[in-house]
């Protein structure tokens, strides 16, 4: 069984696609400390990337562009992280 993009990362990491690459890391990362009870107000946030995620609240889980927060609110020097179960591409 092939997985849906496969050889993905090793292309984006070649010096060719950095600005690729650059644009989805960065497409994943919101300015500022915000915190799980702040997420819950938002119905967007603008990205590092410039470009705006979409946030939902559905059955009590936290939806960004679609994709679940599945372990939120995790401390680290640079800020907060919520962990989610897909990457996002930026448009």
């Amino acid at each position: 069984m092939r997985r849906k993009g496969k050889g993905t990362v090793k292309s984006l990491l070649e010096p060719e696609n950095k600005q690729k690459l650059t644009a989805i890391l960065t497409y994943h990362v919101v300015a500022g400390n915000v915190k799980a009870a702040d997420v819950i107000k938002l119905s967007s946030a603008k990205t590092l990337n410039g470009q705006s995620v979409m946030i939902k609240i559905v059955g009590g889980k936290a939806l960004i562009n679609g994709a679940t927060v599945v372990k939120a609110d995790i401390a680290a020097t640079n800020g907060t992280i919520h962990v989610i179960d897909t990457v996002l591409m930026p448009k």
